[in-house]
Parts: C-alpha cells; structure tokens; sequence
C-alpha cells in the first residue's frame, strides 16, 4: 500500500502467474518520484541512441574517447537501472529481462574494443528494445487512476495484478497468519503509519509500527507493542485506524482497541458473534475489522443470522455498535471480505492462481448483488485482506507476503 496524494506517480509492476521464489526477495529502496525516474531513464536511452546513430554514419570520425565515454554512462545506466529494479522489488519477468539485458549490453560494449558498424548495429538495436520496455511500465501506471474520497459511483469494477513488495518482515514463509497495511484514518498532519503482524498460528500478541512505508520494507520498527497478559489477539483481522489499532481479542472474544500513542487497550464485546464461524481460508477469524469511506466497521457471524455475516458500524468516539444490517452471504463460504463506500465485498476462490469478488451488500440501499471481478491471486490462500480508503488500495497479507492491488471503480 503512496504517494498520489502529492501529486506523484508510483509506477507498479505486477507479477504473472508464476510462483515467486523467496530467495528472489530483495530490500525495496525509494519509490518516491517514480514517474520522474522513468523519464530520466527514457532520456538517457534517447540520447544515447542519437550517440550511437553518429558513431554510425560517421565511422571515420571514431575515436577512442568517444567509446570510453559511452561506455562510462553505460556503466552508470546499468547502475540506475539496477536501482529501479530493487525499488521495485518485483519478480515480473519486465524487469528481471531489463536488468539482464542492459547488463548484457554493456559486456557488449566492453568487447567492441575495435569499432565495427555491425557491431553498434546491434546495440542500437538493443536500446531501442530497453526504450519500449521503459515506456509500457510507464503507460501500466494509467491504468487506474485513484478519485481518493470519492465514492460516486456504482461500485467496484476491477482489480489490478497483485503487487508483491517483499517477505514479511520476520522474513520467514511460515508466518502465515497475519496482516498488514496502514492506518486508514491518519493524525492531520502526517503520514500514513504502517502495521505489520505475523504468526505461525492464529494468536496474535506482537504488532509492529512504522512511521512511513519506507522504514516498513526496510523492517525499521517504529513502534513495537506486546500485548500484556490477559489481551492477546486472535485472528488475522486487525487493521490502524485513527492511531489506534483494532483487533479481535481472545479471551473473551471482543472488539479489542489499542490507542498507539498512549498504549492503553479497551475492549467491547458483541455478544451476539459466535465464535463458531470463519473464512474459508483461515480458522478463529470471528471479528473482521474494516475502514473505508464512512468510517469504521466490523463484520460477523451469529448463531441467530444462521452463519450469515453481519455487518456492524462502529461508532468510534464510544468504540460501540451504532447500527447493523444482515447480509445473505455465509461467512463459512467467504474467503475474506472488506468494505468500500459503504458496501461490504466477499471473495471466494476459482482456482490456485485466481479469485473472485462474488457478493456486494450496499448498506446505504440494503440490496446485495451476486458479482463475478476475477483478479489474480499469489498464492492460493491468505489470511488478511483490508481496503484501505487513503490510498484506494487493497492490502492482502498472503502466506508470508505483502501484496496490494489497485481498485478501479465502475464510474460510468
């Protein structure tokens, strides 16, 4: 899950269907200013090849040095495309062929030690292919175009491929449980605080904060809270909102609160949850926190609704129930759900590789629509999937890994 809000581009790029081994990982340096980055990087190639054009046509006027400065600013292009490559930090086969093929032209360079005109043929040739690949990433940040606070329109059109950042920062697989994301209500003023929590089973008791989405990659714990005795969480469906941290408590099972910047906890039951029903994917997943537009919710099953989600509004100041709507949707059935502009969306599975957003319910109107929005997964299943309302983005935490897709809305 930044950076639009300040008028700059995040250029993202999204895996295939391949499974992305951990040992491809890599720390994520800067995304900041990206769309300036690939037009530096487009301008380098463009210069270049006009260079490469003269040298050329002109074989009789080479020199020495003409060389040696080109393959000087090669070196230093091999460099930054070297950069962008792990500030993406991206197992797309894009970005793996670029890197490979910039380093393969500069071992290109280095043999041209005697000029011949086939040989820069065949560079130009080359950069000319780079130059293509640089401008599709570029055109793949247009795709969605984020309206941040505008929910008019007829709901959720399409995702985006899933962006894989890096491993939990634990940097082990078998964290499956857990979440991530930032805070989807943060203090004026400043920026989004990241959260991360992993486990190999359902209880939870270590969150980790971060108090930019750099220091998040880089594993730069902000903050760090244990839960003290007696108010250890359950289940993956935590999220920040507001500057406090919301959770499902264990014992007894209950909306649990944790204010970050005071540290102190508070906790409300709804005694009508029933600890008897979860999502498909993962077990003790009870009370599923959400944020989106109009503030904050909690999503539950009960004995009396026979299994079907309810969904819940929270009244944040009192942190109580203010209102509650049922949907026709059996949580059982549910791979996860979050909500957007009001509306609550469930996902099921198709497949390994694919998911499915199969059922709206609109707590404004109160009608529910059977959908079909298919999007890619990267794993079969996940713990943890939350909108986030800042940044128009879905946060999904899948077996170990942090991705995110960008929402597209159907605004007619």
């Amino acid at each position: 899950s930044g950076g639009l809000g300040s008028g700059q581009c995040v250029c993202h790029v999204f895996l295939p269907d391949t499974t992305f081994p951990a040992d491809r990982v890599e720390h994520m340096q800067e995304i900041v200013g990206f769309e300036a980055k690939l037009a530096v990087y487009l301008q380098d190639l463009t210069e270049l090849t006009i260079r490469v054009n003269i040298l050329e046509s002109s074989p009789d006027k080479y020199i020495k040095l003409d060389f040696e400065l080109l393959r000087i600013e090669l070196r230093e292009f091999e460099a930054l495309v070297a950069q962008l490559k792990n500030s993406l930090n991206s197992s797309s086969p894009i970005f793996d062929s670029l890197y490979t093929e910039i380093h393969n032209m500069t071992l290109i360079v280095n043999q041209l030690e005697s000029y011949d005109e086939s040989n820069l043929a065949v560079f130009r040739i080359e950069l000319a292919k780079l130059q293509k690949k640089l401008e599709d990433c570029q055109k793949e940040q247009e795709l969605i175009n984020p309206d941040i606070g505008n929910c008019n329109h007829t709901g959720i059109l399409a995702l985006s491929k899933p962006m894989v950042l890096q491993l939990n920062a634990h940097l082990t697989p078998s964290s499956i449980y857990g979440g991530w994301g930032k805070d989807s209500k943060p203090l004026r003023g400043s920026e989004s605080m990241y959260f991360f929590g992993a486990y190999s089973s359902p209880s939870i008791s270590d969150f980790y904060l971060y108090s930019n989405y750099d220091k998040l990659i880089l594993r730069s714990a902000f903050k760090h809270h244990r839960t003290p005795n007696g108010w250890a969480g359950l289940g993956s469906n935590f999220i920040v909102h507001g500057n406090s941290l919301y959770y499902q408590r264990n014992s007894p099972l209950s909306m649990a609160k944790l204010n970050l910047t005071s540290s102190t906890y508070d906790y409300r039951v709804i005694s009508a949850a029933s600890s008897k029903f979860s999502y498909s994917y993962s077990a003790s997943q009870f009370l599923d926190f959400a944020a989106d537009e109009n503030g904050m919710w909690v999503m539950y099953a009960s004995e009396a609704s026979k299994g079907k989600i309810i969904i819940a509004k929270i009244e944040e100041k009192s942190f109580g129930v203010e209102d509650q709507w049922n949907t026709g949707v059996f949580k059982e059935m549910v791979g996860n759900s979050f909500m957007a502009c009001g509306v609550m969306y469930a996902t099921r599975s198709v497949d390994v590789a694919t998911e499915e957003i199969y059922y709206a319910f609109d707590t404004k109107t109160k009608e529910e629509k059977h959908l079909s929005i298919q999007f890619q997964k990267f794993q079969d299943k996940y713990t943890n999937l939350d909108y986030n309302p800042t940044d128009q983005k879905l946060y999904m935490y899948n077996n170990g890994y942090y991705v995110s897709y960008n929402v597209k809305f159907d605004k007619e």
